[in-house]
């Protein structure tokens, strides 16, 4: 096992302020590299892909070969979690993942356990390999990054059957039935807890919930389905392997991160764009390493306009334990030369 003390990534999660900070990117391994779409040509499917280890593993190396990112985040998606659950997954080009919707307390009787692990199999194998190139590579500077939706999130897409615009039907089904739905949250709390140490068991050294719905929810649902099952997992992580960071992601809840922050007990958050960054550095970096928050459409734009977003976001952020990222994921038209661009000021800043 290589030195963690050397990854910055993990010396920002123990709270350690360093002169430049540790960057990584959310997406950075996808549809904007040539390479990783040269594998995908090859390999057909977006799921073949995740499913095939040796290639998911080569995907997840492509960003840190070009751009020496501090994260490896391995290449997978959130929704592997309600596949192996039994729910039925497509994803259709230019239009996103198609589920088949579940909608009540009879619909859950289709999901089970029973294929969960070896369903999920090949995602372990990618992080096995991935640990091992990272460190026949020499990239000892890499923290190796699993990762899982949290459980509204999951959620969303399982009821909805896909991406929302309004989320009428899991957002109705919460309100109206919370009982039934609680025993989905309760599943996939379950689910999500056994596949993080899944990962863990595998070689991640960090583990970050996505909870890219959480803003859709008012603040009484948001405790409920959020920050309650968001405990539940890290409280179980914590047991089973202590020395593993949580960073969440609860994507556009704006001030009730601050709950989340208090409540949930993760290690450190993530911060969507349209998080201030002043008002994140008073409000959070006294409680938690942070981590952001560039519009992916700013690193998109490059330019005058990039330098000036990424300015003040370390003007303001990097004198606490701090991770640099951006509010969202790499969107797949962005030129690699802003990201190479980005990276060389965030290593040059101090």
């Amino acid at each position: 096992m290589s030195d963690t003390t050397k990854k910055p990534m993990l010396r920002a999660l123990k709270g350690v302020v360093q002169d430049s900070p540790p960057i990584w990117l959310m997406r950075q391994a996808g549809r904007y590299l040539p390479e990783y779409r040269e594998i995908r040509a090859r390999q057909g499917s977006f799921l073949d892909l995740v499913y095939a280890p040796d290639l998911a593993s080569e995907v997840t190396l492509q960003p840190i070969r070009r751009f020496g990112m501090d994260g490896a985040i391995i290449f997978s998606d959130i929704l592997v979690v309600p596949q192996a659950l039994g729910q039925d997954l497509q994803f259709i080009e230019e239009k996103g993942p198609i589920l088949k919707p579940i909608r009540n307390a009879e619909d859950l009787k289709r999901l089970s356990f029973e294929n969960f692990a070896q369903t999920l199999a090949p995602i372990s194998e990618t992080l096995r390999l991935t640990r091992a190139s990272l460190d026949r590579e020499g990239f000892d500077h890499t923290t190796l990054i699993g990762f899982s939706g949290a459980p509204w999130t999951l959620a969303c897409y399982m009821v909805e059957g896909g991406t929302s615009r309004d989320f009428i039907n899991v957002k109705s089904w919460a309100y109206n039935d919370p009982a039934s739905f609680e025993d989905l949250i309760d599943m996939l709390t379950q689910a999500v807890i056994e596949y993080c140490i899944m990962q863990i068991n595998a070689g991640a050294e960090v583990i970050q919930l996505f909870d890219s719905w959480a803003g859709v929810l008012d603040h009484t649902l948001f405790a409920r389905f959020v920050i309650k099952p968001t405990r539940r997992i890290v409280e179980a992580l914590k047991e089973a392997a202590p020395h593993i960071p949580v960073i969440g992601f609860p994507r556009g809840c704006g001030r009730m991160a601050l709950d989340y922050v208090q409540n949930s007990t993760v290690s450190a958050l993530a911060l969507d764009q349209q998080t201030a960054p002043k008002w994140a550095a008073n409000v959070f970096q006294n409680l938690m390493p942070v981590q952001g928050n560039l519009d992916p459409v700013c690193l998109l734009a490059g330019g005058l306009a990039m330098q000036a977003s990424a300015e003040d976001i370390l003007a303001h952020l990097a004198r606490g334990p701090f991770i640099f990222n951006l509010g969202h994921g790499v969107i797949k038209e962005t030129p690699p030369q802003h990201v190479e661009e980005l990276v060389q000021m965030v290593r040059g800043w101090a």
